[in-house]
């Protein structure tokens, strides 16, 4: 059972599609010792290059609504018109035993998960340093078309007004130092009294000859 101590850290990091967040968060699991990147379920397809199971599990709708009913995911949600869920089983697991997971969501998962999971879930949101850059990043990629890159551009907004939902905002502008930013959160949140009180008790018990 979850018990906000022992636990590993359940880190959230939400942004609009051209922010940054991917690239990001694989760099922080990267260069981070245990933290676990969550591999969402989805029913888009897959992009060339992504791989079921590593980038996420590919399922068809039927399977997903099914998981639904069934009560499997830890959160769930549609963007642009395709659903994405996170395997509860999974996640609960992997902090039972200490490790930190990271959920790459969109706003509306990540306030399913803090309703679910409010002591063990930390929540960053990435910004981008303006629209402009937004939409010169979404272009660079390559993936999408005028009318894909305006829908997403649309969608950006609607996401980036719940930004005051977070605990942390991250503005993306030069990669190094969000990164940096980004350690600096998990670093701090790693140090909270709150996550070591058994182990600070039993060390001030010797400390203080108790």
């Amino acid at each position: 059972m979850l018990d906000g101590n022992r636990n590993g850290i359940l880190w959230i990091i939400s942004a609009p599609s051209g922010a940054g967040k991917t690239s990001l968060s694989r760099a922080l699991i990267e260069h981070t010792p245990q933290l676990r990147h969550s591999v969402s379920y989805t029913t888009r397809p897959a992009r060339p290059g992504e791989t079921s199971g590593e980038h996420y599990h590919f399922i068809d709708i039927p399977t997903f609504e099914q998981m639904v009913d069934q009560g499997a995911f830890l959160e769930h949600a549609r963007v642009f018109g395709n659903y994405y869920g996170t395997s509860e089983d999974w996640v609960k697991r992997q902090l039972l035993v200490g490790t930190d997971v990271l959920l790459e969501i969109d706003w509306q998962g990540a306030r399913q998960v803090r309703e679910r999971l409010p002591k063990h879930t930390v929540s960053i949101f990435i910004l981008p340093p303006s629209t402009a850059a937004l939409e010169s990043r979404l272009r660079q990629r390559g993936q999408d078309d005028d009318k894909v890159i305006a829908l997403r551009m649309q969608e950006a907004q609607r996401e980036m007004v719940h930004y005051d939902e977070y605990d942390y905002v991250v503005i993306n502008d030069s990669f190094e130092l969000a990164l940096e930013q980004l350690h600096s959160i998990v670093a701090a949140e790693r140090l909270r009294l709150c996550r070591h009180t058994e182990e600070m008790r039993q060390r001030m018990h010797e400390l203080l000859g108790l």
